[in-house]
Protein backbone atom coordinates (compact mmCIF):
# COMPACT_ATOMS: atom_id res chain seq x y z
CA UNK A 1 0.00 0.00 0.00
CA UNK A 2 2.04 2.69 -1.43
CA UNK A 3 -0.97 5.35 -0.47
CA UNK A 4 -0.48 7.15 3.31
CA UNK A 5 -3.32 5.90 5.26
CA UNK A 6 -4.70 8.90 6.18
CA UNK A 7 -5.68 8.89 2.48
CA UNK A 8 -8.41 6.22 3.46
CA UNK A 9 -10.32 7.79 6.57
CA UNK A 10 -10.86 10.65 4.47
CA UNK A 11 -12.19 8.60 1.57
CA UNK A 12 -14.39 6.86 4.23
CA UNK A 13 -15.04 10.51 5.82
CA UNK A 14 -16.79 11.36 3.10
CA UNK A 15 -18.54 8.56 2.33
CA UNK A 16 -20.09 8.18 5.33
CA UNK A 17 -21.00 12.01 4.98
CA UNK A 18 -21.84 11.48 1.56
CA UNK A 19 -24.11 8.18 2.59
CA UNK A 20 -25.91 9.68 5.37
CA UNK A 21 -26.74 12.74 4.11
CA UNK A 22 -28.19 11.59 0.35
CA UNK A 23 -28.56 8.17 1.87
CA UNK A 24 -26.50 6.99 -1.01
CA UNK A 25 -24.30 3.81 -0.94
CA UNK A 26 -20.61 4.23 0.07
CA UNK A 27 -19.80 3.03 -3.27
CA UNK A 28 -20.53 5.83 -5.06
CA UNK A 29 -17.59 7.38 -3.70
CA UNK A 30 -15.47 4.51 -2.00
CA UNK A 31 -15.05 3.02 -6.06
CA UNK A 32 -14.02 5.69 -7.97
CA UNK A 33 -11.87 7.26 -5.06
CA UNK A 34 -10.15 3.69 -4.53
CA UNK A 35 -9.56 3.29 -8.26
CA UNK A 36 -9.23 6.44 -9.55
CA UNK A 37 -6.92 8.76 -6.62
CA UNK A 38 -5.53 5.18 -4.86
CA UNK A 39 -5.12 3.35 -8.13
CA UNK A 40 -6.81 0.34 -7.28
CA UNK A 41 -8.03 -2.29 -9.67
CA UNK A 42 -11.39 -2.00 -10.30
CA UNK A 43 -12.56 -5.25 -8.51
CA UNK A 44 -10.35 -4.85 -5.68
CA UNK A 45 -12.69 -0.96 -5.52
CA UNK A 46 -15.55 -2.41 -5.95
CA UNK A 47 -15.04 -5.15 -3.58
CA UNK A 48 -13.62 -2.82 -0.92
CA UNK A 49 -16.84 -0.88 -1.59
CA UNK A 50 -19.01 -3.85 -0.89
CA UNK A 51 -16.83 -4.66 2.85
CA UNK A 52 -17.27 -0.96 4.01
CA UNK A 53 -21.15 -0.78 3.09
CA UNK A 54 -22.17 -3.04 6.11
CA UNK A 55 -21.18 -1.27 9.03
CA UNK A 56 -22.16 2.16 7.12
CA UNK A 57 -25.16 1.23 6.18
CA UNK A 58 -26.51 -0.02 9.63
CA UNK A 59 -25.10 2.82 11.57
CA UNK A 60 -27.05 5.16 9.13
CA UNK A 61 -30.34 2.89 8.83
CA UNK A 62 -30.47 2.97 12.30
CA UNK A 63 -29.82 6.37 12.94
CA UNK A 64 -32.82 7.61 10.59
CA UNK A 65 -34.87 4.69 12.14
CA UNK A 66 -34.45 5.99 15.61
CA UNK A 67 -35.10 9.50 14.25
CA UNK A 68 -39.65 10.08 15.15
CA UNK A 69 -39.53 12.46 11.73
CA UNK A 70 -38.49 10.09 9.54
CA UNK A 71 -40.67 6.78 8.43
CA UNK A 72 -38.25 3.68 7.97
CA UNK A 73 -40.47 0.84 7.29
CA UNK A 74 -38.58 -2.27 8.25
CA UNK A 75 -41.04 -4.81 6.72
CA UNK A 76 -40.83 -2.90 3.14
CA UNK A 77 -37.00 -2.82 3.94
CA UNK A 78 -37.26 -6.41 4.50
CA UNK A 79 -38.52 -7.06 1.03
CA UNK A 80 -36.17 -5.43 -1.16
CA UNK A 81 -33.26 -7.10 1.08
CA UNK A 82 -34.35 -9.93 -0.43
CA UNK A 83 -34.02 -9.19 -3.85
CA UNK A 84 -30.61 -7.02 -3.23
CA UNK A 85 -29.19 -10.47 -1.58
CA UNK A 86 -29.92 -11.89 -4.78
CA UNK A 87 -29.06 -9.63 -6.68
CA UNK A 88 -25.60 -8.86 -4.78
CA UNK A 89 -24.96 -12.89 -6.39
CA UNK A 90 -25.91 -12.11 -9.53
CA UNK A 91 -23.98 -8.91 -9.77
CA UNK A 92 -20.54 -10.40 -8.19
CA UNK A 93 -20.59 -13.38 -10.58
CA UNK A 94 -21.19 -11.14 -13.28
CA UNK A 95 -18.60 -8.68 -12.31
CA UNK A 96 -16.08 -11.81 -11.37
CA UNK A 97 -16.12 -12.85 -15.20
CA UNK A 98 -16.16 -9.13 -16.98
CA UNK A 99 -12.89 -7.60 -17.34
CA UNK A 100 -11.89 -4.48 -15.20
CA UNK A 101 -11.69 -1.78 -17.89
CA UNK A 102 -15.34 -3.15 -18.72
CA UNK A 103 -16.61 -2.65 -15.23
CA UNK A 104 -15.19 0.91 -14.77
CA UNK A 105 -17.09 1.87 -18.27
CA UNK A 106 -20.57 0.12 -17.24
CA UNK A 107 -19.63 2.36 -13.63
CA UNK A 108 -19.01 5.40 -15.48
CA UNK A 109 -22.41 5.41 -17.84
CA UNK A 110 -24.44 4.46 -14.54
CA UNK A 111 -23.32 7.26 -12.64
CA UNK A 112 -24.43 9.90 -15.78
CA UNK A 113 -27.05 7.80 -16.69
CA UNK A 114 -29.01 8.38 -12.76
CA UNK A 115 -27.01 11.38 -12.48
CA UNK A 116 -28.95 12.99 -16.07
CA UNK A 117 -32.23 11.15 -14.62
CA UNK A 118 -31.99 13.02 -11.23
CA UNK A 119 -31.13 16.00 -12.44
CA UNK A 120 -34.13 16.13 -14.77
CA UNK A 121 -36.16 14.99 -11.91
CA UNK A 122 -35.02 17.79 -9.89
CA UNK A 123 -37.21 20.47 -10.51
CA UNK A 124 -40.60 17.93 -9.96
CA UNK A 125 -41.90 17.49 -6.52
CA UNK A 126 -44.18 14.24 -7.98
CA UNK A 127 -45.56 12.04 -5.23
CA UNK A 128 -45.20 8.00 -6.28
CA UNK A 129 -48.72 8.45 -6.96
CA UNK A 130 -48.71 11.19 -9.46
CA UNK A 131 -45.88 8.69 -11.49
CA UNK A 132 -48.78 6.05 -11.47
CA UNK A 133 -46.96 3.94 -9.42
CA UNK A 134 -49.26 3.85 -6.66
CA UNK A 135 -52.33 3.45 -7.42
CA UNK A 136 -55.82 1.36 -5.89
CA UNK A 137 -54.35 -2.02 -6.71
CA UNK A 138 -50.79 -1.79 -5.55
CA UNK A 139 -52.06 0.23 -2.49
CA UNK A 140 -54.44 -2.76 -1.78
CA UNK A 141 -51.95 -5.29 -2.11
CA UNK A 142 -49.01 -3.35 -0.08
CA UNK A 143 -52.49 -3.22 2.67
CA UNK A 144 -53.02 -6.69 2.32
CA UNK A 145 -49.32 -7.66 3.53
CA UNK A 146 -49.18 -5.05 6.62
CA UNK A 147 -46.57 -2.77 4.16
CA UNK A 148 -47.67 0.54 4.74
CA UNK A 149 -46.46 3.96 5.10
Amino acid sequence: MTNPWWMFIIIGLFAGIVSGALGLGGGIIIVPALALVAAFPQKSAQGIALAVMVPLALLGACRYWRNDGIDVNLKLAALIAVGALLGTLIGTELAIRLPGHVLRKAFAVFLVLVAFRMFIGANKAESPASRGMINDHNTATLQEHNIHN
